[in-house]
């Protein structure tokens, strides 16, 4: 389900992002709200989109395979701890998913390591912290430094992509 889609911005100026989350609640949907506030495309994938399974490994792969086929430029994925969503988001090749549980660890992970997909905790993060943390997020850029850092965190993809048939 896509949310976010009648608003007068042109829809190629807008980032794509896949949201998703093993059940739904306040914060989700504060969190999803805010995007669209800042003029985003928004996804929904798991307990966000009625009918959908919200299993949370399934949700993960969902948002995780929109974000490494670049349908979407981002994700953000919500569990009771984040631990999960994110250890099942990193199962697939390009995505580096980064639980975070305030705003500069956000800031720091799209700028030293180009996180690309987003997990938070619905145990521990408020829909204040929420706001502070995606602000961070949304805002970073890739640190000009760190580029040998980034390229030993995308060297990590090649190591596990499935291995060519011969």
């Amino acid at each position: 389900m896509c949310v976010g889609e009648g608003n007068t911005v042109s829809e190629g100026l807008r980032m794509r992002l896949a949201v998703g989350s093993d059940e739904r609640t306040a914060l989700t949907d504060v969190v999803v709200a805010e995007l669209q506030r800042r003029l985003m495309t928004v996804e929904l994938y798991g307990a966000l989109a009625p009918g959908q399974d919200s299993r949370w490994p399934v949700v993960a792969q969902a948002v995780a395979e929109r974000v490494a086929s670049g349908a979407c430029q981002q994700g953000v994925l919500f569990c009771w701890t984040g631990t999960g969503m994110s250890i099942a988001a990193n199962k697939s090749p390009g995505v580096r998913a980064a639980l975070c549980t305030d705003a500069e660890t956000a800031r720091d992970a799209r700028a030293y390591n180009d996180a690309n997909v987003l997990c938070l905790s619905l145990r521990l993060t408020s829909e204040a912290l929420a706001k502070q943390i995606l602000e961070q997020w949304l805002s970073a850029r890739v640190d000009e430094t760190e580029r040998e850092n980034i390229r030993m965190v995308r060297e990590l993809d090649a190591l596990h992509r499935p291995s060519e048939v011969h």
